[in-house]
């Protein structure tokens, strides 16, 4: 049950949002969150049935409207952007949700069109997204996009060899894209929710110890068993990085609960490479 009250301020209004993989889990969180915060919302997921559920359930805290989409199709991704724009011209907002763990195991037993079909879902989504949408957004000079990334990005993720490598370039796109559009006044950011209970949470645990790791499968059940990070922090983050509070911030990976994000401004990243993705050199640990 979606609760109708909201630590989140109000602070989207009159602005609208594209949400991709909203059907459920944290994507469905942040739709929540944008619609209390007072915008607007079209949500996409594959299933068409999941997704009309889901835009129901949304229904009563504000306008929602929902298409089915495969992110990982040109045309269909082209048709959703087109008919978010028509339906709300005041879209300025895209957040990716949208992504699967993909196969588990080693590199050398992964059937390999699963190993792709996790890259197009993953990685190309997420550059199919932002092609569709970067023209409106130019139109209007200025925009927020924001893509999900995670442990994939920042850490090895042995036998999820397609979902880490998918996150990491996820995130180096977001950086360059961010540069590319910086004359435009769109920014372009990357969220690391935290480990959430969702979905992919049970994949993990239905997969096995075989597949996924003794040590990331031991993590996976001490997650569920506390808990994890909970949909909120992330959501918020979601909500202020679609904000005018964040403009300027961008090209970043902010964690939800780790990095001190709610006090962040763009004077605080500008010309530095603080949360970004880069290489460690001997220097840097004092080594050379």
């Amino acid at each position: 049950m979606l609760r109708s009250e909201s630590p989140i301020m109000a602070d989207l209004a009159g602005r609208a949002a594209l949400i991709a993989g909203a059907s459920q889990g944290f994507g469905r969180a942040v739709a929540a969150a944008y619609l209390r915060a007072g915008a607007s919302v079209m949500i996409c997921a594959r299933d068409a049935r999941t997704i009309e559920a889901a835009r129901a359930e949304l229904a009563p805290l504000g306008r929602v409207e929902a298409r089915a989409c495969d992110v990982s199709r040109p045309d269909e991704v082209a048709a959703l952007v087109a008919a978010a724009a028509t339906t709300f011209p005041q879209l300025d907002i895209l957040v990716n949700c949208a992504g699967i763990y993909g196969p588990k195991g080693r590199i050398e037993d992964n059937e390999w069109a699963e190993w792709v079909r996790a890259i197009e879902i993953d990685l190309f989504g997420a550059v199919l997204l932002c092609r569709a949408i970067v023209p409106h957004l130019k139109r209007r000079g200025s925009g927020k996009i924001i893509q999900l990334s995670g442990g994939g990005a920042t850490a090895p993720l042995p036998r999820l060899s397609a979902y880490a490598a998918a996150k990491a370039a996820v995130v180096r796109f977001a950086e360059t894209l961010a540069l590319e559009l910086a004359v435009h006044h769109v920014d372009v950011n990357c969220i690391a929710p935290g480990a959430l209970n969702t979905r992919m949470l049970e994949e993990v645990l239905a997969a096995g110890p075989d597949a996924v790791g003794a040590d990331f499968y031991a993590k996976a059940v001490g997650q569920k068993q506390s808990g994890g990070a909970g949909l909120e922090r992330g959501a918020e983050l979601a909500v202020f990085l679609a904000s005018r509070v964040s403009d300027g911030i961008t090209g970043r990976l902010l964690a939800a609960v780790w990095d001190p994000w709610r006090d962040l401004r763009a004077s605080d990243v500008a010309g530095n490479d603080i949360y970004t993705l880069r290489r460690i050199v001997p220097a840097d640990r004092k080594k050379a």
